[in-house]
């Protein structure tokens, strides 16, 4: 029996983005879905059950930060929120931080090395309350 694929939720307003990650982590065995806004993220998360959400912070309509919140609530246990942004690290670690994400990740993280960060955060248990961090790989 085949081992199933880890699910990743990428939400960004970024279509190009959206399309490099996907086909990046697609080529590393990842199961990718994409959304294009912070709105209806619950809904999705309910619905496809992901492993990983990996969330912008900047959105016009509602801040990625406090749709890890909102979304958590219908979230399957083991699912982990990574704030995925382009913003300042020290500021990243804080929004991680405040908003109750699992971590966060650089946008300037891509291919190979995002496919590696993930895998390596799957195999680690997710605490009981995460204290959010980089994700090492």
């Amino acid at each position: 029996m085949a081992e199933a694929k880890t699910r990743v939720l990428v939400v960004d307003d970024d279509p190009d983005l959206l399309d490099l990650v996907q086909r990046s982590l697609s080529a590393y065995g990842f199961e990718v879905q994409t959304h294009t806004s912070a709105l209806g993220v619950s809904n999705i998360v309910r619905a496809s059950e992901p492993d990983f959400v990996l969330i912008d912070v900047n959105f016009p309509a509602l801040k990625g930060d406090k749709v890890v919140g909102l979304a958590r609530q219908y979230a399957p246990p083991g699912t982990r929120f990574i704030l995925y942004s382009a913003s300042d690290e020290s500021k990243l670690r804080s929004l991680a931080l405040a908003s109750g994400a699992d971590g966060y990740i650089s946008k300037s993280v891509q291919g190979a090395e995002l496919a590696q960060k993930l895998q390596a955060m799957r195999l680690k248990p997710r605490p009981p309350n995460p204290n959010p961090a980089p994700v090492e790989g």
